[in-house]
């Protein structure tokens, strides 16, 4: 390896200065951002250390974790450096920050509020790029007991077969339904696609005996209650 390629090692820099050293003898708190991401890369390119490396990556994501949450495996290895194994480590690493802070929530509550629902949604779709839709499923006692996936579409919609959410609720036992949808616009204002689908859904429940209790669009600040704002 060339003087030059080796300046950026971080192998040669001063012990207290390595990430790995600095949290083993001056704990996990003094690490920046950067050097806890270059600890699980393990090592930068050719003309970037890893520390280095995520530093610029923090940088293009204007030094918000939340920003850099949202990036793909394929994103993340548009930089020199971060291969498949790096940039999955990243995303890995990330979704699991992203349960911790969600653990004192229970895995399937009881839905006592439009807000309750906000919650539990907002943890699954609040951050993503494109549109998904999903049903809650619940039980007599309004506990959810199936958080179901009905289909994933592109940045500004998603195409649903309301059959699937019938299906999966009958599967299930499940007597009431939430429906749930994200707007990554941040945009809370539901458009006319989205109330006559609600209208339509609902009517399909009630002949089949089921509640529909609620239609929440979550952003990522924020979410519409249809239920709140008497649309059902």
């Amino acid at each position: 390896m060339s003087e030059r390629q080796n300046s950026f090692s971080i192998k040669s820099w001063a012990e207290g200065d390595r990430p790995r050293e600095k949290l083993l003898h001056k704990g996990k708190s003094t690490l920046s951002d950067a050097e806890l991401l270059a600890i699980l890369i393990g090592s930068g390119n050719k003309i970037e250390s890893a520390v280095d490396l995520c530093k610029r990556i923090l940088r293009d994501k204007d030094h918000q974790l939340k920003q850099l949450s949202k990036m793909s495996v394929e994103e993340l290895q548009t930089y020199k450096g971060i291969g498949e194994a790096k940039a999955i480590s990243i995303v890995a690493a990330l979704e699991l920050g992203k349960r911790h802070g969600n653990a004192d929530f229970p895995i399937f509550p009881k839905i006592t509020s439009s807000h309750d629902a906000y919650r539990v949604l907002h943890a699954i779709i609040g951050d993503l790029s494109h549109e998904e839709f999903w049903a809650l499923l619940l039980d007599n006692s309004n506990k959810v007991i199936n958080k179901h996936q009905v289909s994933k579409g592109g940045i500004t919609s998603t195409v649903v077969d309301m059959r699937l959410i019938f299906k999966k609720a009958l599967s299930c036992n499940a007597v009431a339904i939430i429906l749930a949808h994200n707007h990554p616009s941040g945009t809370l204002k539901p458009s006319r696609l989205d109330i006559k689908l609600t209208e339509k859904i609902k009517n399909a429940a009630e002949l089949m005996d089921f509640k529909l209790l609620d239609h929440i669009i979550v952003t990522e600040k924020s979410y519409f209650s249809f239920a709140d704002e008497e649309l059902l």
